[in-house]
Order: structure tokens, then sequence, then C-alpha cells
């Protein structure tokens, strides 16, 4: 065969992989349109990026874009079975009660409180005092003090850990838990953790530790599924102390690492009966991880009995792809819609639905005070212009957006009025809504609400302001940048 042969032969198999492709690409984009029942506005981001790319946009589509099927992935009938009974008792003490009879904090978000018993089973409980951290240091000094006093267990769930010296230390701690007969479990995203190799987690179980990763990689370090991650970051010491937030476990949430400079975060220490709730959300997640119940033990029921001098009422609501409702982007449309006079929005990643959107445009041509928090920096640069336009249309509308410059903002959370706030895991934007697990506490108390508007302005010190002016004068190659990543909004 002579090379003028070759040269034909390779072609006209190259030719047939390339019409074989398309075919695929044809099939994917019939089966995203037809069968997926997926968001209108992310079907055509998807169709647009197999149409740019139609060699490997539907071995990215595999990747990132399936639908997760939507059958409950984490049950645990004796624990849902509880809390269907408590959430039942409390609905029918709550329906007895005129407004003059309810707890001042309660009364504006009544409804709230009645739609995360209905769609979270979501336990209000009041035995609680909340601290909260913005700094790393703090944070993980006071949390390494608490499991130094665990007597009898800890939950220790985040979406990313490094093995770094920040997790070697806590390590030592879980290690001398262990030694003292108290029951440690470590759970990990398998994406977000994929930098810690699988020796390290064996090197932990031989400890006595026991260790369980949400859908890890593979091959390796490589993870199939993008989408469907454990974005959650859950501590829970005997039912009494709990914690909640945006920090991972890294040096970079310590402020080691020059990238990202000081890292500004937002995580809540919970003492009380809200930390049991968040011991159930561990254990459902637990119980698909590594296939042990719990709640299936009477001691892993059994709840504090003391009272906290601080009496503050909140609800664990928690949502992922595998429910059918968007429970944590309800919560922060319900308290938006409901807003008189202020909102106060932090986050990373700014890029919510239309829903969400609407309503904050809504409220900052109402008249209402909103103001809008994102980085300065971007650590994902599509995420991040697609969170400048976004925040860009809400100044547009009249809403204030700050640009912070200290650092690196992580913080995910909601204040409104003063009376109540939401902060957790859960970004404002899409990913967090429906595509990702995430876990917030909603806190329904004027003074503790007030503490984290003054946070807030604080932070405000810290940032610059994106004003209308500015905005309209930007140039043209990041109103290019934005409109690309605006429209791949969907898929982010």
């Amino acid at each position: 065969m002579n090379w003028a042969e070759i040269w034909n032969t390779t072609r006209i198999v190259w030719r047939y992989v390339l019409q074989t492709l398309i075919v695929f690409d044809i099939i994917f984009a019939l089966i995203i349109i037809f069968f997926e029942r997926k968001n209108p506005k992310s079907v055509w981001a998807w169709l647009l990026l197999m149409m740019a790319m139609p060699y490997i946009g539907f071995v990215l589509y595999l990747l990132a874009g399936t639908t997760l099927n939507k059958r409950r992935l984490f049950r645990d009938k004796g624990f849902e079975e509880m809390l269907q009974n408590r959430v039942h008792e409390q609905k029918l003490e709550l329906e007895k009660m005129d407004e003059s009879e309810l707890p001042e904090e309660l009364v504006d978000m009544r409804g709230l409180v009645y739609y995360n018993m209905h769609n979270s089973y979501a336990v209000l409980s009041g035995n609680n005092d909340v601290k909260v951290f913005t700094s790393g240091q703090d944070k993980f000094a006071a949390l390494k003090e608490d499991l130094e006093k665990a007597e009898k267990f800890i939950d220790f769930q985040y979406y990313i850990i490094r093995n770094d010296e920040l997790f070697d230390e806590i390590v030592e701690i879980l290690h001398r838990k262990v030694l003292e007969g108290v029951e440690v479990r470590v759970l990990y995203d398998g994406l977000g953790a994929r930098s810690t190799p699988k020796r390290y987690w064996r090197k932990i179980q031989k400890l006595g530790i026991k260790v369980g990763g949400f859908w890890p990689a593979w091959f390796g370090k490589i993870n199939f599924r993008v989408n469907y991650r454990d974005h959650r970051k859950i501590v829970v010491i005997d039912n009494r102390v709990a914690y909640v937030g945006g920090f991972n476990i890294g040096r970079e949430y310590i402020d080691m690492e020059e990238k990202f400079g000081h890292w500004r975060d937002t995580h809540l220490r919970i003492i009380g009966d809200a930390a049991y709730m968040l011991h159930g959300r561990f254990a459902l997640d637990w119980a698909y991880v590594s296939g042990e119940k719990l709640f299936d033990r009477e001691d892993m029921r059994e709840t504090p009995s003391e009272a906290y001098r601080e009496k503050c009422y909140m609800q664990i609501v928690s949502s992922g792809p595998n429910s059918e409702e968007q429970q944590i982007r309800d919560n922060y449309l319900y308290m938006i819609s409901h807003a008189k006079e202020s909102i106060l929005v932090q986050s990373p990643y700014f890029i919510p639905d239309d829903s969400i959107l609407n309503a904050l445009k809504l409220a900052a041509q109402s008249g209402i005070d909103v103001r809008v928090m994102i980085p300065c920096k971007p650590d994902h640069p599509f995420v991040y212009w697609a969170t400048h336009c976004f925040a860009g249309e809400l100044v547009m509308a009249g809403a204030t957006c700050y640009k912070y410059e200290g650092g690196f903002l992580h913080a995910k959370g909601l204040i409104v009025d003063d009376e109540a706030y939401t902060y957790g895991t859960a970004n404002m934007d899409i990913r967090s809504f429906a595509l990702d697990f995430e876990v917030n506490a909603v806190v329904y108390d004027r003074k503790k609400a007030h503490e984290m508007t003054e946070i807030f302005m604080n932070d405000v010190k810290e940032c610059s302001v994106m004003t209308k002016e500015t905005y309209s004068k930007r140039k043209i190659f990041i109103r290019f940048k934005e409109q690309i990543s605006r429209l791949l909004a969907p898929v982010l």
C-alpha cells in the first residue's frame, strides 16, 4: 500500500468517526429536549455548547449534564418518621396560636416556617445559641477545642478535605478521641477532595476513624461526575455542638495561600437542639455512603436536655437534586419577597435563576434597600464574569453592589430586615439551587440578625462599589466575557 492509499484510507476512517460523533450529538440533543425535562434555559445552553463543540459536546454532557434520577437517595425510615411526628405536633401548636401569642421573631416568617416543615421536615427549635465565625483561624481554633471535649461521637463532613497541616492537626485530635472510646466518622466528597490520595484515607482508617467518600473517583483523581456533589460542611459533636457554613478543610481557609490572601467566609457554631437536626442530615448522607444507619441505634437518638441562655429560633434546611423542590432557593425567594426594608446578600458565585433575579430587581425598584456583595477576584473565570453580569443587572435596577477587596469572599447567605437570616453552604446560584447537595441554617432572631448585619456592614469597609456609571463604561472585552458566561450560566 502506497502513501496515497494510506492517506485516502485515513481520510475515510476519520470522516466516518466524525459523522458518528455528529450522530451522537443529535441523539443526545434529542435526549436533552424530550427525556430529561430540564429547564429550557439549561436545554438551550447545552444545545449551544454542542453546536459550538460538536465533537466533544456529548462527552461534556455525560460528565456534567445528565439528570440525576429523582428517587430519594437518602432514606432512613425511623428518622423520617420521628421528624414527621414532631413537625405534625408543631404545626398543630402553631395553628392554635394567633399573632399575639407567637414569638415576635416568627410573626413575619410564619409562612416560611410552615413551608420548611412541609417540604423539608425542618423542625423548628428554639433552645439554641449561635456564634458566627468570619475567620478561618478563629473557626478552626474553636472547632479543635470542641473536638477535644467530645465524649460519645463526632460527625465530620466537608466538601473539600486536603491532606495538609490543618487536617493533620485535626486528625491528631480525632485519633486521641478514638483511643478514648469516641466514635469518629469522616465524610468527604470525591470531587472536592480529589487532591487527597486514597492512601491517606487508608492511613486514617487504620487509626480507627471511619471514612466515607461521596461518589469517589473511579481512576486515581479522575471523577466523571461533575454535578450532584455533596457540598455540605457539617460537624456535630455529641448532638450538643454543631458547625455549618462555608469553610472547607485546607490551608487556604486559614489564610496560608498567597493566591487568595485573606479568606473571608461565614461559619456558624450552634449549641442546642438544632445540632441534633444537623446530626440527622449527616446520618442520612452517611447511610447512603456507608450503609450504616445511625438512627437504628438508640444512643444516636439521644438529645441534650439542658436549656441555653439564648433562646434562638431556627430551622435546618437541606436541598439536593434528589428532591423535586429546591428548598433553599425557595427560602431565599420567600425571604426576598417578604422583605420590607432591607435585603443583604453575600455570595462568591451570584448566578440566580429568573425567580430570584426578578424578585431582587422588583424589591430594588420598590424602594427596598437591596445590597449584594461579591468577590473582586475570580477563582473560576466563567463563574466570575457571569456573577459580574448578574450583579450589574441588579445595579441598573437600583440595587447596590459591593466588590469585596479584602481577600476572597466565600460567605454565603441572606439577611432581611434585621429580623432573620440564612447562612450555610449554598451559594446564590443555579448549581447550589438544583445540582449540588446543600444545607443552610435559617435563623429567626432579631438580635442575631442585627449582629449579622453589623458583620456585613463591616465588610463593606473592604469593598469598592459598582455604580451604574462604572458598569455602563465597562470595556467591550468585559462585555463579551460577561455575555458568553451568561449564556453558559445554566450549566456553570
